[in-house]
Formats: structure tokens, C-alpha cells, sequence
């Protein structure tokens, strides 16, 4: 998987936001692979967009 532009990486304290959900539960969404974690060690960053698709998935 390629990695996304840069603008569409967030922290995760912004995609926990996004996502409705505690930075835990984002963490535990990479353990599972079911969200792609960016960076370096230390500083986590997440695809708004794969966020995004997650949430809607969620709601339904």
C-alpha cells in the first residue's frame, strides 16, 4: 500500500476525533489491521480518508 499525501495524514488524537472513538481503540484498530498506521515511532499518523471509511462502515 502506498502511503497517502501528506495532507491527508492526521495525529492520532485528530483521528480518534474523527473516528468517535478513544485514541485506545484506535491503537487496537491498527493491532487487529484493520486501520494502517504512518509515521515513526512515537508519532502515529492516520489516512483521514481511511478513517473516514471506517466511521461510515461503523454507522450502519
Amino acid at each position: 500500500m502506498r502511503k497517502p499525501p501528506s495532507h491527508r495524514l492526521v495525529p492520532i488524537k485528530v483521528a480518534a476525533l474523527a473516528a468517535g472513538v478513544s485514541e485506545a481503540t484506535i491503537r487496537k484498530w491498527v493491532s487487529r489491521g484493520k486501520l494502517t498506521r504512518y509515521g515513526t515511532p512515537g508519532r502515529s499518523a492516520f489516512d483521514i480518508e481511511e478513517l473516514t471509511q471506517i466511521a461510515v462502515q461503523r454507522r450502519r
